[in-house]
């Protein structure tokens, strides 16, 4: 989505973020199926991810997260018109988590959908900047939250050494400065892939049962060499896309900050547009692929450690599960 002159600015106001504090390293996998930390660590990059222990759902790391951004903003919760939540792992099939969080944080005034995709923040983002954009809303809450230790298979080592869980949330509210803000969005998908990354069971097309219990239909299935080689090329892609539209190039990013899901596919998108490393936020070691929450915990780690500040230009890059892959320009 790239602007009109009748629209206004709308920028990221506030972020927040929640991890749940326990930690399992590559050590601890080691202990739990046939895999080593140099395995891991050499293909991927991670060292550890964080677990959702008992009690702790996508709804509540979401709350948290978005309690965060709103305190971070200096907005309450009163105030917030709409409420998206981008995630794979739903507190459960309707209503939906943005519900769940809104009744939690008390916004009282807001509705709330969710948005089904792994690359749903930049989906959930651009729907929250055309929301505000045209006057249709002042603050709109975007959060990713996922548990995606719930949906893993804790025996197959090509996808438990993968994934992680989190949130992270941003408050989308119109700019105080026409220059800085959300500066466009490029979203894209191929359904021709889908099976390459999903989830197959708990659907209509597989309904639960014992059988699809049984058969493991109700943990993530994916095909790590095709969906490594489409993502190295639709990361890429959207990367190149989104900075010629806009008339830049990788020497005017200050800050990439990609999907967190393998190292190797950020260096190969880096180097697309032919960004240096230094130039690129990188928290997989620490968190694994959180999915549709790496973008926004990266991002809310970013401004406050200091490595995106005022006035810095923002490249977020995702791909996902769908299959969809989007990017996106800030001006902080």
């Amino acid at each position: 989505m790239h602007r009109t002159d009748n629209l206004r600015r709308a920028c990221i106001a506030g972020t927040g973020s929640s991890v749940p504090e326990k930690v399992l390293t590559n050590f601890d996998l080691e202990k739990m199926v046939d895999t080593s930390d140099e395995w891991i660590r050499t293909r991927s990059g991670i060292e550890r991810r964080h677990i959702a222990r008992d009690g702790e759902t996508t709804g509540t790391l979401g709350a948290e997260a978005a309690q965060r951004a709103l305190d971070d903003a200096g907005i309450g919760p009163e105030e917030v018109d709409l409420i998206l939540v981008a995630t794979i792992t739903p507190e459960m099939v309707f209503p939906s988590t943005a519900c769940v969080v809104q009744e939690a944080i008390g916004a009282v005034n807001a509705g709330a959908m969710d948005v089904n995709a792994c690359s749903g923040f930049i989906y959930a983002l651009s729907v929250a900047d055309l929301m505000v954009a045209s006057g249709k809303c002042r603050h709109v809450l975007v959060i990713a939250s996922e548990t995606l230790s719930r949906i893993t298979d804790w025996t197959d080592r090509n996808t438990c050494v993968l994934f992680g869980d989190g949130a992270g949330a941003a408050v989308v509210s119109p700019s105080p400065d026409e220059t800085r803000g959300i500066l466009s969005t490029y979203l894209k998908s191929d359904g021709s892939k889908g099976e390459i990354l999903y989830l197959p069971g708990g659907g209509s097309r597989n309904p639960t049962s014992h059988e699809t219990v049984d058969q493991g239909m109700h943990f993530i299935k994916m095909s790590g060499r095709e969906t490594f080689k489409v993502a190295v090329q639709a990361m890429g892609d959207a990367a190149v896309r989104i900075l010629k539209a806009a008339g830049l190039s990788g020497e005017d990013v200050d800050l990439m900050i990609p999907h967190q899901a393998n190292m190797r596919i950020i260096q190969a998108t880096a180097k697309r547009i032919d960004l240096p490393m230094e130039k690129v936020y990188v928290n997989l070691n620490e968190y694994g692929n959180t999915s549709a929450a790496t973008i926004p915990i990266a991002l809310d780690e970013a401004r406050k450690n200091g490595r995106l500040k005022s006035g810095d230009l923002a490249l977020f890059v995702a791909f996902g599960g769908g299959l969809t892959w989007a990017s996106a320009l800030v001006r902080v």
